[in-house]
């Protein structure tokens, strides 16, 4: 039977799972009554599972010349294509979304990124619709994790370049691996990494209705939280966003900062202590920073408050800021509960720009994070560090050995390409959204929410609530395009337009 699975194109494999996928929102409709949201997903459910099967007998044992590029461009196209097929049973169930908008809903939540609307968006649909928007989120974060594995590893993009240098790799050496070895990869890769994600996501949810959240909506809130979608779902009795649905919620949010979790399930050999992952150190030390930064700016606003209210009221910004710095940082895009009651003890607006840097410069390398890597900020820093020991001692000679040399020279370079391409980038997503009637700062803030792959930090970092008709046909077309590009990543674009790399 595994054989058989080998035989099928990537695509198809994901519209089967798509397809079976379907029939778990469609089950649970079922079961609260919801009638015609249950058809919607059967039907469709069936309807793909139909298609999937026929272009999977049509396809299967076909072997490309080159099949790391061949999955390559079947990633693309899954983030392109894959959203059509997604949004067919919420057309069903949900009759006054347009088409455009269904499609654009299920591109946020396969890209991982979540919802650009308030929390209170999804007020009038049914249950079982946006359990689908979570299912789909989870999955779009379990699709994320194995790609970085199988299909980006091998070709040292997503973060792997700068991995590469450092211990010495060829970049690229198992390009040309054949078509079963490659999917023999993807289907080892997923055998590995579904395990460990689902018994993360189970156990979360458990530790969320201990917290006194109800089945639904922890369920919904341990999904996005693994898959850092950030979508968080207001409702009576969701009580999932407390202190202690917060501590829950922080701990898992640490495994998006390093690519150490997720090797510990493949080689456990390999996986570093935390004192030598660079990417947890780079982590703890902004998020550090920004945390005693806003501490620091609400304590110093409050001397005039009652010094009866005073420490509770610091103990509360300072959880506050923590959490929602490193949700921003693993661009979840969650905020604490004590966030808005730490602005209002501080008598100051939010530090919107400080969330904006933690969000641009994302979470760990192959996680569900998106934005420009820890891993590459680790490697600019340990170049600029090295500049200016240089600038204070000429002479000097920069120990640490090969590898350290090398993330400190190649990996830099690559790190600040990377670096200028995405700010590149996102100065022409914002300007092109800003020829859709958007005002400059709307704009800037959905161009970082986008490419980053954090939608809820567009709601948090405008001053007004955005809604469905702030958008019109051609924002949302720009917003899919910056959010693929930031899912894929600016590397692997470029690989693919690469005309040596399709002559190979």
């Amino acid at each position: 039977m595994l054989k058989v699975f080998l035989s099928f194109p990537l695509f198809v494999l994901v519209m089967m799972i798509s397809a079976l996928a379907m029939f778990v929102p469609g089950i649970y409709a079922a079961s609260i009554g919801e009638i015609t949201e249950m058809r919607a997903f059967g039907y469709n459910a069936l309807l793909l599972g139909t298609l999937a099967g026929i272009l999977g007998l049509a396809m299967m044992n076909r072997q490309p010349r080159i099949t790391a590029r061949s999955h390559l461009m079947t990633l693309l196209l899954i983030y392109l294509l894959m959203p059509a097929f997604l949004a067919l049973p919420v057309l069903d169930a949900v009759p006054f979304l347009g088409n455009f908008q269904a499609y654009f809903e299920m591109s946020t939540a396969l890209t991982t990124t979540g919802t650009f609307f308030g929390g209170g968006y999804h007020i009038g649909l049914a249950h079982s619709v946006v359990l689908w928007q979570a299912i789909v989120a989870w999955l779009g974060g379990l699709l994320t994790l194995v790609a970085a594995l199988a299909i980006l590893e091998p070709l040292s993009l997503g973060g792997f370049e700068i991995r590469t240098l450092v211990l010495g790799a060829r970049s690229g050496s198992r390009m040309g691996q054949s078509s079963t070895e490659a999917s023999e990869r993807l289907v080892r890769v997923l055998l590995a990494v579904s395990p460990p994600y689902f018994l993360a996501t189970f156990i979360l949810a458990m530790l969320l209705t201990f917290a006194g959240s109800p089945a639904y909506y922890a369920a919904v809130h341990a999904m996005s939280v693994l898959s850092t979608s950030g979508f968080y779902v207001e409702g009576s009795g969701s009580t999932s966003m407390n202190f202690a649905g917060e501590v829950f919620i922080a701990f898992f949010l640490l495994i998006a900062l390093s690519h150490q979790g997720l090797y510990f399930f493949r080689k456990p050999g390999s996986v570093l202590s935390l004192k030598d992952d660079p990417e947890i150190r780079s982590a703890f030390l902004l998020i550090g920073l920004a945390t005693a930064g806003l501490f620091l700016h609400h304590w110093l606003a409050s001397f005039d408050v009652d010094e009866g209210t005073n420490f509770q009221a610091a103990l509360k910004a300072a959880w506050g800021a923590f959490f929602t710095s490193l949700s921003f940082l693993t661009t979840t895009g969650l905020e604490s509960v004590f966030w808005e009651q730490a602005r209002n003890w501080s008598g100051l607006d939010s530090p919107g720009i400080i969330l904006l840097a933690l969000a641009a410069t994302g979470g760990g390398v192959a996680t569900t994070a998106g934005g420009v890597k820890l891993m590459r900020i680790f490697a600019l820093y340990k170049h600029g560090m090295r500049e200016l020991q240089k600038v204070a001692h000429p002479s000097s000679v920069g120990g640490a050995g090969t590898a350290a040399r090398r993330f400190r020279r190649e990996g830099a370079y690559i790190a600040w390409m990377f670096l200028m391409l995405f700010i590149l980038a996102l100065g022409m997503f914002t300007v092109a959204l800003t020829l859709g009637g958007l005002e400059f700062e709307t704009a800037l803030a959905l161009g970082v929410a986008s490419i980053a792959n954090i939608g809820p930090a567009a709601h948090a970092l405008t001053a007004n609530s955005l809604s469905f008709v702030d958008y019109n046909g051609y924002v949302e077309f720009v917003l899919c395009l910056a959010m693929i590009f930031g899912r894929m990543e600016v590397l692997a674009l470029i690989a693919l337009m690469n005309p040596e790399y399709w002559r190979r």
